[in-house]
């Protein structure tokens, strides 16, 4: 009986798997639309004194989301205001909605991705997970890794899609 080998395991191939650079802090959403006077406007004197006095620890660690879904008007400095509270608190927070966070959340997680640690590798780009990994993430990966790699796939070492083979020169 001849030993089987596993020439994926012995290969020079390295996985980079998305899922793994999602923060896993809660996803939550900050409608200003509740401090709005008569769900009309933001009144300033109002406003600064919720500002003080609201209880901001209950974001600690989370993702927020700042949003107005109402149709008023929000001076700019008002989100500014939040964002001075939220940064005590908050692990990541954007103005968008939740779609904008989790973008701003991979795009910091990759730009903390030093491409160094791939030069001249041969790169698996982990597909198909748990988590779904939005498509906007995969390209930015492949921004960071392209100038340095010496190829990259798409999938499971086991059956990938080759993506880029860099020229012999």
């Amino acid at each position: 009986m001849s030993e089987l080998i596993n020439k994926v395991a012995q290969s020079a191939l390295v996985t980079i798997n998305l899922e793994e650079l999602l923060h896993p802090g809660e996803r939550v959403v900050y409608d200003i639309k509740e401090n709005l006077f008569h769900g009309l406007m933001l009144r300033e004197k109002d406003f600064r004194a919720f500002i003080k006095e609201n209880d901001w620890s209950v974001y600690d660690g989370k993702n927020v989301a700042i949003i107005c879904s109402a149709d008023a008007i929000v001076p700019t400095w008002a989100y500014m205001l939040l964002a001075t509270k939220l940064q005590n608190h908050a692990n990541h927070y954007v103005f968008g909605d939740l779609e904008a966070l989790e973008q701003s959340l991979l795009k910091e997680a990759i730009a903390k991705i030093d491409p160094e640690e791939y030069r001249d590798g041969k790169v698996v780009i982990k597909g198909c997970g748990s988590i779904p990994v939005p498509t906007y993430a995969y390209v930015e990966i492949m921004q960071k890794l392209l100038p340095v790699v010496s190829s990259v796939m798409y999938g499971e070492p086991c059956s990938t899609v080759p993506l880029y083979k860099r020229p012999k020169v």
